[in-house]
């Protein structure tokens, strides 16, 4: 599983190398974000995500809105695997997600975007956590419906410096986009969470989107800041 893995990951970063050789539209972002959580019990939690955000060939973004997740309980292998991440959704089976979007662009109407997701993890040797996660989107813009759908594959693990424990992490996300009738993007993200206490975590992280949906194709390469805040 691990080997699947990496190949996965590494397959993925050999294409997003290769295709900033080929023709396309080339742009550098900054995209900042705040995340706030809050448990209404040991398995249901509500949280708030303002964020900005360009991704499968959309123009620059601000989102915001609210979800509510509900988390399987704990097992007890994952009791007993040092994941260290403040991320309460990490330490279950399979987390589940409803929420809300609101998309502004700059000069466009705004979306209006329900989600639903679906995340499975899976701890393995060595305190490797793999992270599968499932998004569907619907999004209603000036009377027109699109759906999207986006899937995640995310490989982190822990390490320790003295009593410190940062996250490394690698990513890589595929979506299916109703506009284009295909697999319209392929995102790329390497970065690391950094705990802060209790309650916050931040998260620096590189990305690289091939967009195939348009053309010629549009590349971005963004650098991103998350604020993830536990209450």
């Amino acid at each position: 599983m691990i080997r699947t893995c990496t190949r996965l990951l590494g397959a993925s970063l050999l294409i997003a190398l290769l295709s900033v050789l080929a023709s396309a539209q080339q742009t550098s972002e900054f995209l900042p974000e705040v995340d706030a959580f809050y448990k209404l019990d040991s398995n249901v939690r509500l949280s708030f995500q303002a964020k900005q955000t360009r991704e499968d060939g959309d123009e620059t973004q601000a989102e915001l809105g609210p979800s509510i997740d509900f988390l399987l309980k704990p097992l007890l292998r994952f009791r007993r695997s040092p994941l260290h991440d403040l991320d309460e959704t990490k330490s279950r089976a399979l987390a589940l997600s409803m929420g809300y979007r609101y998309v502004n662009t700059p000069d466009k109407p705004a979306i209006n975007r329900i989600i639903f997701e679906a995340t499975p993890n899976l701890p393995l040797k060595g305190d490797i956590l793999i992270s599968v996660r499932n998004r569907g989107e619907l999004n209603y813009s000036s009377g027109d419906l699109t759906w999207r759908y986006r899937n995640r594959l995310s490989v982190q693990r822990a390490f320790a410096i003295h009593s410190y424990h940062p996250i490394p992490y690698a990513s890589v996300e595929f979506y299916y986009d109703s506009k284009y009738n295909k697999w319209s993007s392929t995102d790329v993200y390497a970065g690391c969470k950094f705990p802060i206490r209790k309650r916050f975590q931040i998260d620096p992280y590189y990305e690289h989107e091939n967009n195939t949906g348009k053309k010629p194709n549009q590349q971005v390469n963004a650098l991103g800041l998350i604020l993830n805040v536990y209450f």
